[in-house]
């Protein structure tokens, strides 16, 4: 049997964030690494990688790191959805396969439900069904006494749902070709070809049988669900600690902590886990890491810098900066005295805008999202949620009070009062006067 990954989709709501989800790293590797091995527990080896044109040499350089397994690629040329992922494959499908959303975190127990249903229950396909005790932006399942799908409805208004079944695109098909014809006569003006196709095998009578699963499941929609699968990954390891980590004596680790090859760590920093380090990164002096931060490889967190429950990407740098509840990007500077806002005086959920409309994060404390290749200047300050494009600068003493576009400068005139025109490139140096300082 093999598991079809669906790497082919584009995902619109996670700017400033660029890079594609499921190449995200968590502990030192991809999130599609960790998703493969999990696979590769539950006793599957041949896999199907779907993916598009720009992603494709990534993905077939993560499999080429992963043994024990067998892998065949296939490239969808334009995102358009599920169903269209599987025709592009059809050709290296057998009749019975497993699909999975590499965006969706869930345990080895998922796979495990998936495969006991599939081999004692006798039905045409098998879905995992998800029990959420409040509102979720996605397909709902209506079944029968017998846990057998009656309906898929996408993304019910809100008090509207069929139940409580939220669907995990963790599927098992045994007769693929009746999917495709189904899929083939499916009409919609929505990216629901594939819900639609079982919707019509079901009033067929053709038998899907819905697997409940309740253990983890964390899917990434927003900027702000990294923090959920940084949460998972951290609570579920095992400390570890590589034997090269150079740390002074007068250094403080405590709790959980996994630190990678080549750390170092200074003079009256403190690591407070769980946390984890990726390697050739340098925690500096009097420096403060706090619980649920990821930070990546090869980052300098320099002197008195507080890092609190943030990701980070690799080759960030550090100095004298508050960096709270944030998600940040690769190569990304902090002049001395940068700060992140984390919490709103009135205490409220802080939200996050996308086009016109304000997404809330359902979080209390919440700081920014900052795309790759972006500095700040000394002693600015970033309000609660907001988002800075990839390659821009937000200058000295400058308090931001709004996002950012990608490549845009903003200095600081007269407190709030915001200049904004473009800049070069991140290849291009950066004038230290223009700047405001990196404080380095």
């Amino acid at each position: 049997m093999k598991v079809v990954f669906l790497c082919g989709g584009v995902g619109k709501r996670m700017f400033p964030i660029t890079e594609d989800k499921f190449l995200l790293d968590f502990m030192g590797k991809p999130l599609l690494e960790h998703q493969v091995e999990l696979a590769r527990k539950a006793g599957l080896r041949n896999f199907v990688m779907v993916g598009n044109p720009t992603n494709m040499q990534h993905i077939k350089q993560i499999a080429g790191s992963i043994p024990g397994a067998e892998f065949e690629f296939v490239i969808q040329s334009q995102p358009l959805g599920i169903a269209d992922a599987l025709k592009s494959a059809a050709n290296i499908l057998d009749s019975a396969i497993i699909v999975v959303n590499p965006n969706d975190v869930f345990d080895g127990a998922a796979y495990l439900a998936l495969l006991d249903a599939y081999r004692s229950q006798k039905a045409t396909s098998y879905i995992i069904g998800y029990e959420v005790s409040q509102y979720f932006p996605g397909g709902y399942l209506a079944v029968n006494g017998d846990n057998e799908l009656t309906q898929i409805v996408e993304k019910p208004e809100p008090g509207t749902e069929p139940g409580n079944l939220v669907n995990i695109l963790l599927h098992l098909h045994t007769d693929l070709n009746r999917l495709y014809e189904y899929i083939d006569i499916v009409k919609t003006t929505r990216d629901d070809v594939y819900e639609c196709a079982m919707d019509g095998m079901v009033r067929h009578a053709y038998k899907i049988k819905v697997v409940r699963y309740n253990g983890f499941w964390a899917p990434i929609k927003y900027p702000w669900h990294i923090f959920d699968i940084v949460r998972y990954f951290l609570d579920s390891s095992e400390g570890k600690i590589d034997p090269s980590l150079s740390i002074s004596d007068r250094a403080t680790l405590s709790g959980k902590v996994i630190i990678g090859e080549n750390v170092r760590i200074l003079e009256s920093a403190v690591v407070r886990g769980p946390v984890y380090i990726g390697h050739d990164t340098v925690i500096g002096n009097n420096a403060l890491i706090r619980e649920y931060s990821h930070i990546g490889a090869n980052c300098v967190v320099g002197f008195s810098t507080e890092i609190k429950g943030t990701y980070t990407g690799d080759d960030c740098w550090f100095h004298s900066s508050y960096i709270g509840d944030s998600i940040i990007g690769n190569r990304c500077s902090f002049g001395a005295g940068s700060v992140t806002a984390n919490f709103r005086f009135d205490r409220a959920f802080i939200p996050v805008k996308y086009g016109e409309q304000r997404v809330s994060t359902g979080r209390d404390h919440f700081g920014a999202i900052i795309g790759d290749d972006c500095k700040t200047g000394i002693n600015s300050g970033i309000l609660p949620g907001r988002k800075i494009g990839p390659n821009s600068i937000v200058g000295s003493h400058v308090c931001l009070a709004g996002d950012l576009e990608p490549d845009t400068i903003v200095l600081n005139q007269s407190g709030y009062q915001h200049i904004k025109k473009p800049i070069a490139t991140q290849s291009a140096p950066v004038k230290q006067d223009e700047a405001g300082g990196q404080g380095h």
